[in-house]
């Protein structure tokens, strides 16, 4: 005998909560188009002074100048949790003392060119809490 699946909901949050999310979040993806095709690449990130710091393994020039960050936690076998995208205009840090920082505070994948360290200045800011659809 199975069990039929449980019925699930997305309930949107408000933007200070989905920035709350956010904040207490550390690991996200980057997405941007290159030649055409979609691009993730995983991010570290930190929330400061009202904007998002990424530390990503793209290369520097093929960040966009609107990019487009998520965040998700969500627990399959339930099927509860969260996920909050942000996009925004997004800039190359590269000012190196401002670099040096991030590199120490952000953990990276690679080092050299594909190393990036990017601020991306919210735009919008969606969110949604996934849950069980009460019965």
């Amino acid at each position: 005998m199975s069990t039929p699946p449980a019925l699930l909901r997305m309930v949107e949050v408000s933007g200070a909560e989905a920035l709350w999310l956010l904040e207490g979040s550390n690991l996200g993806r980057l997405v941007y188009t290159q030649r055409d095709l979609t691009v993730i690449r995983p991010a570290r990130h930190v929330w400061e002074y009202g904007r998002l710091i990424a530390r990503t393994p793209a290369p520097a020039a093929a960040v966009p100048a609107t990019a487009t960050y998520h965040v998700d936690e969500v627990r399959a076998g339930p099927g509860v949790g969260w996920t909050v995208t942000v996009c925004g205009p997004a800039e190359v840090i590269t000012d190196p003392d401002e670099a040096s920082h991030y590199r120490r505070a952000l953990t990276g994948w690679t080092h050299g060119p594909h190393d990036t360290l990017l601020r991306l200045h919210p735009k919008t800011v969606t969110g949604f809490r996934l849950a069980r659809a009460e019965a």
